[in-house]
Parts: structure tokens; sequence; C-alpha cells
């Protein structure tokens, strides 16, 4: 069976990054495979400390988003990870087949603990084999995701063949990363070195999918250039990482190859690309914006939407937890 699972975790707005790097190149996924769930990942959420009322409030509005984006619940399964149990069993039954060696190369627990990596919790250090729970539970054999969680899922082929040897089964696939689209990895507006995130302290390193059309328009304003011209070929972009961002962007919107981008815009100044490329994101995202505010008011209905999905979720996910209980010999009474 090919299978399709992906999620986002619901902290704070989703941007456009997470729109051209992963939910976009999700929709229609669907074609070539037997099934496809999209998650949202409120446990891997808690790794951080969170208001309760304001993570309730982004859960459905990371809902929301990926309906707005186009991901159709009628033939996909969406639902939030803490409403199958599933996801915590299967992560304490795998981290008991888990080296500590392996945790310790996760390269994204270095990035986020940094220095404090003593006060940092178990859930973050065990993140990676929760992520690893996530795919299995389902049998996954696709993740699309972006280059930085790529060494993720790379683990969790590690952890499913550890099952497997460890139990002389051939039980759980070896689910294969996909790596979607043009724009993989986003860049800050601010600091084209970095990615555009969520947490970023300054909001005008993103574009939030909820931001108005004037206020995307100031964002690429004032995004960070140089002051040079557009580059008119590929090896122009050495050392300007905001010129390879901004162009990066403007072609994942248009479909088009980034070179031909350059072919487009080259020699000609930012103050002319940069109009260009905020009527581009506007013309892409105001959709999705005032569709993601239709579904956030009738919160009832969105509610029900993820209701339903879970317990489509947790139907695949109980014949499976039985299985693995039978094969790691856990009584069943």
């Amino acid at each position: 069976m090919s299978r399709v699972f992906s999620g986002i975790q619901p902290t704070s707005n989703l941007t456009l990054g997470n729109y051209l790097g992963a939910i976009k190149n999700w929709v229609g996924l669907k074609e070539g495979h037997e099934s496809s769930l999209y998650c949202v990942v409120d446990l891997h959420a808690l790794t951080v400390p969170q208001d309760p009322e304001k993570l309730r409030k982004q859960t459905r509005e990371t809902a929301a988003a990926y309906f707005a984006c186009g991901i159709d619940y009628t033939n996909s399964i969406v639902f939030h990870q803490s409403a199958v149990a599933g996801h915590s069993e299967l992560s304490w039954l795998l981290g008991c087949l888990t080296p500590l060696g392996w945790l310790n190369r996760m390269t994204q627990f270095k990035d986020k603990a940094g220095k404090k990596k003593d006060q940092a919790s178990l859930g973050l250090y065990g993140y990676p084999t929760l992520m690893a729970a996530d795919i299995l539970l389902y049998k996954a054999t696709h993740v699309p995701v972006g280059d930085d969680q790529k060494q993720h899922v790379e683990l969790a082929r590690d952890i499913a063949g550890a099952f497997n040897a460890r139990y002389e089964k051939e039980f759980f696939p070896l689910p294969e990363p996909q790596i979607l689209g043009d724009a993989t990895r986003v860049m800050s507006l601010r600091d084209g070195t970095n990615k555009m995130s969520k947490s970023d302290p300054s909001d005008y390193s993103r574009i939030n999918l909820t931001d108005e059309d004037d206020v995307i328009a100031l964002k690429i304003k004032k995004a960070k250039t140089d002051p040079e011209s557009l580059p008119s070929e590929l090896s122009g972009f050495e050392g300007r990482p905001e010129a390879k961002n901004l162009m990066t962007i403007y072609a994942a919107l248009e479909g088009k190859e980034l070179s031909q981008i350059c072919t487009e815009f080259g020699g000609k100044p930012f103050s002319e690309f940069k109009p260009v490329l905020s009527d581009r994101i506007i013309e892409s995202l105001s959709p999705v914006r005032e569709k993601m505010k239709e579904f956030m008011k009738d919160q009832v209905e969105l509610d029900n939407i993820l209701k339903t999905g879970a317990e489509k979720a947790a139907d695949i996910a109980m014949k499976n937890m039985h299985d693995v209980r039978d094969i790691m010999g856990l009584l069943q009474v």
C-alpha cells in the first residue's frame, strides 16, 4: 500500500514558507497513492511552553489553512495528532528500540537547545522518535517534508528497520522523504541565510498566511536586498542570498524555473521587481486568507471535520497498534 503522511506544528501563524515548502505541494498528492493523511501535530508543539487557549486556536487555524490551501478533507484524512492515542503509545514503544546515539546526531535538537541543552525537555530530545511514530503508526510510505526535516524521516527509516530486524518481520515499510517543489526552504525576508520562521521575533522576516494585502506589500518593500541589479543567470546569486530568496519565491508562485525568472528580470533593479513580487504573493495568498476566515467563523463545523478525520485515522492506527503490541509480546486481553 502506498500512503502519504505529513504534518505541521500549530505554533504561531503559518507562513509563506509553510505554504510553498509544504501545503501547496500536498494538494494533489493523493494521485498515485491509496490514501493520504495530513496532521496538525499539536503534541510536537508542547516541546516548548504553550498557552492552552492559544494552542487550541492555532490548532484550528492550522487545519483551516490546510483546507483553504486546497487540501480536500473528503478525499484525505485531516486530523489533530493528540486525538489519536496511538501516536504517544507508539512513540514510547519505538523509543525503547532507539539508541541514544541516533538521537544525539539529530541537528534540530542541537539547534533548538543551543547552549542550554541541560535545561531542554525530554520531549524536545525525543521529538524525532515521536515523529517516527507519527509516520509509522499509519505505515506511511511517502513523507513530503522540507529539506530541514529530511534527517527525521531518515531516522524513521532506521527505527522501522530496527523494529523489523528485532522481531524478524517486515512489518513497517521504510518511508521515503519527498522533497517537493523549488521553494523547499523559503528564507527570511530580513536575512537570506536563515529560514523563514514562525518564531522569528521580527514579523517583517516573514509573510503570514493571515497578513492583509497592504501588510504583504509593506513587508516585501522592506525586505532586505543589495545595491546590485537582479542577476540574469544562476551564477549571479553567489554571495547574494536575499536576491536568490526573493526570486525563488516568485519562481515557485509562477511555477517556473529560477533560470527563467533570471532571464525575465535580469538586469532590472529591485525597485521594479518588488512590486511585481508583492502582487504575485497577494494574488496567491488573498484567497487563502479569506477562506481561512470562513472556516474559522464556524468552529463547530471545523471541529466536526477534525473529529471525523481523527476517527478515520484512529481506525487505521488501532489495527496497526494491535499488531505492534502482539509482535512485541504485550498481553492483550
